[in-house]
């Protein structure tokens, strides 16, 4: 087959709110040949069908929905002259950065770009990844899919809807569903906490008196054309059934909120080097990969809580893909490899190529509810910063600096961040 062929110095893959960010950050960073590639049919990603507020706290100091955030960058990055191809799916990416595209007005594309930003954003794990037993019948739908068939389509899901998973998806559209005229007799969770931010679950349930059934799963599916009502029951602290708690409950209707996973099957063709516990790509501190010149940010890295952050860290992404073309980039000989410790899940940015010119963001999750704990920093096995915080969840994203004098002049060092107390 024969492909039209193009070439730009930056080329981002979906246009989502980090797609946006990182486009528009390459462009005012002198780069003039900046394409995105989405395969919607329109930009703003996940956004357009978050019609809830919440969104632009840090980045505008005001509450917006999510197409209000998303129509700031998209007219933001169409004043920039940023080229956008829409309803276009990246086939492949080839070490040396050519993208094969399928797009309905051109055909087969091959682009050739001077430097990449992965910014495909996350899926949802279906029923398929958590092994629910029972009959398979209609009626069940993941959250995400739920949200865009009621914002978006304007479908009611079902008027008895229970959800299983708190993750945040989930707690929003337990409101958005009632709201609709709907209800949720419940929302199961198999952990002994929220999976999702401690706002949601006061703003969602506690405001709408809709239960959280905490350490509680689905045990069982009724039903043969529709879903008729589950089976739920409490587990033990290794998350097994406990013989004599079950209970059913009647819906029409079940969401499943038990988590996202990075969109990374364009990462691992090309030889991406992945994170075992996030799925995404290890990055630097200006989000490279493992593949000189390929960036990545946002979901497809690590999931997020908050859109804002998405954005500083496409930010990132964006003015490390401008410097690399303009071979700006500092190729340092120092090269700090940081590890999650103690309490800690994973680590954002993985590795640095230190130059010591500005302080260090980590962002990070810890693997259980801490009511106080502090955060140590330890650089070759020397603390050099701690930092107590309150409330920890592994539902809400840390953040944590760590300032560029406390760094040694090592040429080879290992950072490790931890949690005591």
């Amino acid at each position: 087959m024969n492909a039209q062929t193009a070439s730009y110095q930056v080329v981002v893959i979906g246009g989502g709110p980090a797609g946006l960010a990182a486009a528009i950050e390459a462009a005012q960073n002198g780069i003039d040949k900046v394409l995105i590639i989405e395969r919607d049919r329109e930009l703003g990603g996940i956004l357009q069908q978050c019609v809830h507020n919440g969104f632009g706290l840090h980045i505008f100091k005001e509450e917006l929905t999510g197409p209000e955030y998303a129509e700031r960058f998209i007219k933001e990055c169409l004043g920039l002259n940023i080229e956008c191809m829409l309803n276009s799916m990246v086939l492949n990416i080839t070490p040396d950065k050519h993208l094969k595209v399928l797009n309905p007005e051109h055909g087969y594309l091959d682009i050739q770009a001077q430097t990449i930003v992965l910014a495909m954003g996350c899926r949802e794990r279906t029923r398929g990844a958590i092994n629910i037993p029972g009959t398979r019948p209609a009626g069940i739908f993941t959250a995400g899919a739920a949200q865009r068939f009621v914002n978006i389509e304007n479908y009611m899901v079902g008027k008895k809807t229970l959800i299983l998973g708190s993750g945040d998806i989930g707690l929003i559209m337990a409101r958005r569903i009632t709201l609709e005229g709907g209800q949720v007799p419940a929302v199961v969770e198999i952990m002994p906490y929220s999976c999702g931010l401690t706002r949601n679950v006061v703003q969602c349930l506690n405001d709408f008196d809709i239960p959280l059934l905490l350490s509680h799963t689905v045990v069982d599916i009724k039903g043969k054309d529709r879903i008729q009502g589950v089976t739920i029951a409490a587990v033990d602290e290794n998350r097994q059934v406990v013989p004599g708690t079950e209970k059913h409950i009647k819906c029409d209707s079940m969401l499943l909120s038990v988590g996202l996973i990075p969109e990374n099957e364009l990462s691992s063709q090309c030889g991406i080097e992945l994170d075992r516990v996030t799925c995404g790509p290890m990055v630097s501190e200006s989000m490279e990969t493992s593949i000189s010149g390929v960036f990545a940010c946002g979901n497809v890295v690590h999931v997020h809580d908050l859109v804002d952050y998405v954005t500083e860290e496409a930010r990132k992404a964006g003015k490390g893909a401008a410097r690399y073309v303009q071979r700006k980039s500092v190729v340092s000989t120092r090269r700090i490899i940081a590890t999650a410790g103690r309490g800690i899940r994973y680590l954002v940015p993985q590795q640095i190529s230190y130059d010591g010119t500005e302080d260090l963001e980590f962002f990070m999750r810890v693997d259980n509810v801490y009511p106080s704990a502090s955060f140590v920093v330890d650089l070759d096995g020397a603390e050099i910063q701690r930092r107590k915080k309150n409330h920890l969840t592994p539902g809400e994203m840390t953040r944590i600096k760590v300032k560029k004098n406390m760094l040694l002049d090592t040429e080879h060092s290992k950072l490790s961040i931890s949690l005591q107390g």
